[in-house]
């Protein structure tokens, strides 16, 4: 069942966040010259398997992580303004009208982030706009940025949650989740990326990862493994996903390669936008799906020229039906591989949730499930070319440091690895990689600290007070 966010009531503060609320609580209050009357929490996710599937319609494996964005907050009808600040210097402070939110799209800056969620949650209000609260909001994140954890969907998630409280609106959470997703898409700069870092930031619960199946969304629990802990490394390369094309050819090339496939196969495929959707209308499994994407599309890149003759459409139509933001001057497609990722990761994202459902501590379960996350990222590395150098390399150094499996987790091209790793040797494991990426390379060095952590599965967005 998907509940109300605003059905619960806020909850006390975890002794063990209490000195940092404290911390918070006290810049506040110095900052604005008044206390916070309550905190917004949304964590950040590391994707354990199902990566560049979600926009093609595939469910996918996350978990929340216990690195967050909180935002204090204290809200007025009376005041005009929104005011944010953040507890980091290096992000300057933003003031603007309560109506008359303005979104900074060509060089946008971090609060643009945050006046998503509350652009969304007051575009949600409708006829009720007129009404909303002036708030003064302090921002404090450990999400580490541009690491594939995604820090700025925690952002705009924590954003949207605490103006939806201090307006006094009550949104479902999968609304939460969709309007969160939409709010993202307001900047020019975003990527069209699925809903996955929405939905595991407000449905994740504490000990579990999460299934999420999506249109509609669908949430499953599954227990991961006790024997096994999930370390994330951070290769010390940050992506800007915001910021390239990179994401959104991904998403292009999954289309047309679906569009391609109905077309062949007699389809309307102009009713056709993901491989999920040729797979149903073709009324096959995933291998077989799989099969038939290796038989119709040829493994050389596809030209502009090629794909509208194909579709037997202009140029100017393809832009229409198939392309979007930072894509249209794209002339090569790359459809046969892209589309072998997303039908085999979508297939080892199924193995994967039903060894973990396996009762009882076989090992070789736990060496199946590590099979799976490094074939997902030699996938994501050979077929999506979503890897890096610095990845496989981290990848390679964390499978010789005891790791049973290892994938790059988020966009790739940067970011962090995720491995699954024996209970018993995570401390072996740990100082093996520090040793063998970290310390002898003078960039990384200096980072290991907070580059290298544990992190149990944690629970989802929430609303706090002393």
């Amino acid at each position: 069942m998907i509940s109300n966010m605003a059905d619960t009531p806020l909850l006390i503060i975890p002794e063990t966040q209490r000195n940092r609320y404290e911390n918070l609580y006290r810049k506040f209050t110095d900052r604005f010259g008044h206390p916070p009357t309550f905190f917004g929490r949304a964590p950040g996710r590391v994707n354990i398997i199902g990566e560049h599937i979600d926009y093609s319609g595939y469910g996918v494996l996350p978990m929340a992580i216990e690195q967050d964005v909180v935002i204090a907050v204290s809200h007025d009808q009376a005041s005009n303004t929104i005011v944010v600040s953040n507890t980091d210097p290096a992000f300057r402070d933003f003031e603007c009208d309560k109506n008359d939110i303005n979104l900074n799209k060509i060089s946008p800056e971090w609060y643009n982030y945050f006046l998503c969620g509350v652009l969304g949650v007051h575009r949600h209000q409708g006829s009720h706009r007129q009404h909303v609260e002036g708030m003064a909001c302090m921002v404090s994140g450990t999400v580490p940025i541009s690491a594939g954890l995604s820090s700025s969907s925690a952002l705009v998630c924590c954003s949207a949650l605490i103006t939806m409280h201090a307006n006094r609106r009550c949104i479902p959470k999968d609304k939460l989740v969709d309007l969160s997703a939409d709010c993202e898409n307001f900047m020019a700069t975003s990527t069209e990326g699925g809903n996955m870092d929405q939905a595991i930031a407000f449905m994740a619960e504490e000990g579990l990862a999460q299934f999420i199946e999506f249109s509609p969304l669908r949430i499953t629990p599954v227990q991961l493994p006790p024997e096994v802990v999930f370390v994330i490394t951070h290769s010390c390369t940050e992506i800007h996903k915001g910021a390239t094309a990179c994401f959104n050819i991904r998403v292009v090339e999954c289309r047309i390669a679906a569009q391609v496939i109905a077309k062949k196969k007699g389809l309307a495929w102009r009713h056709v936008t993901t491989l999920r959707d040729v797979q149903e209308k073709l009324g096959l499994g995933l291998l077989d799906a799989l099969a038939v994407a290796k038989e119709l599309l040829h493994p050389d890149a596809y030209t502009k020229h090629e794909v509208c003759q194909m579709l037997e459409v202009t140029d100017d139509e393809l832009s229409k039906t198939s392309l979007i933001a930072f894509t249209e001057t794209e002339n090569v497609f790359h459809l046969h591989n892209r589309a072998i990722h997303v039908y085999s990761e979508a297939e080892r994202v199924h193995q994967f949730r039903r060894v973990c459902e396996i009762e009882g501590n076989d090992p070789d379960n736990l060496q199946q499930l590590g099979e799976l996350m490094t074939a997902s990222h030699w996938s994501c590395h050979h077929l999506f070319d979503c890897s890096s150098e610095e990845l496989n390399i981290l990848v390679k150094t964390c499978m010789e440091s005891g790791a049973l499996g290892s994938r790059l987790t988020g966009a790739g091209w940067g970011g962090c690895v995720v491995s699954m790793v024996p209970r018993n040797k995570v401390e072996t494991f740990l100082q093996k990689v520090k040793e063998n990426f970290y310390a002898n390379e003078p960039s990384r060095s200096g980072r290991v600290e907070t580059a290298v952590f544990i992190s149990q599965p944690g629970g989802g967005a929430a609303l706090y007070t002393f």
